[in-house]
């Protein structure tokens, strides 16, 4: 199996499901870019509950292609989410193990939002020692018959449940670092499994 899927700001677990159990992945290229997607969002569990993450982009033209989207650092963004990443995260099990490398995107401008998502993602594989073979599209194609679509089904406003392959695997609780205060929150940012898992990550996300 080959997935098709749009670039994402620290992946949510539905989303790196199937990075794990793919033969490979394909990251669209040349869409045009979505709004209140997780292309820039991602969401985390602190201490008030679950909360999202925006990356603010530059201005947008009615039909900016994903690729040419910029990130805007016109407000202290990358301040206020490391901060909210460490509050949330500075307790958990091996918080400790992983925090500078994913504290380094936090304090470097990348121009380009894909770039900066690209380059979560290839650490993430890095850290759970994952070789996975990733490309991008050369075009854009509505529908492809090689590849399995997953650019509009992983999204904020689609629960992760219709999506039958997963439902079961997401709904397995694992340790959370608010787990006494907060009822078990599936599908979180991958950075909610890494911190409270470690190298598990692989072993909960796979088939």
């Amino acid at each position: 199996m080959n997935a098709l899927l749009s670039t994402a700001y620290w992946p949510n677990l539905h989303y790196f499901y199937y990075v794990l159990n793919c033969e490979s992945v394909v990251i669209e290229n040349y869409e045009n870019y979505h709004k209140q997607s997780f292309r820039n969002r991602t969401q985390i569990l602190t201490a008030n509950g679950k909360l999202d993450l925006s990356i603010p982009v530059k201005k947008i033209n009615a039909k900016e292609l994903i690729k040419d989207v910029e990130i805007s650092y016109t407000e202290n963004w990358q301040i206020n989410h490391w901060r909210a990443i460490t509050s949330a995260y500075k307790n958990s099990p091996y918080f400790d193990f992983f925090e500078d490398e994913i504290q380094y995107f936090y304090s470097k401008e990348f121009k380009f939002l894909i770039e900066f998502n690209t380059g979560q993602l290839n650490l993430i594989l890095k850290l759970l020692k994952v070789k996975k073979a990733i490309s991008f599209t050369s075009t854009f194609e509505k529908e492809t018959s090689t590849l399995i679509d997953f650019r509009n089904s992983i999204h904020p406003k689609i629960a992760f449940t219709e999506d039958q392959l997963v439902a079961s695997k997401l709904k397995n609780p694992y340790y959370q670092t608010f787990d006494s205060k907060f009822a078990f929150h599936p599908n979180l940012s991958i950075l909610d499994l890494l911190f409270n898992k470690g190298l598990e990550t692989v072993d909960y996300l796979k088939i």
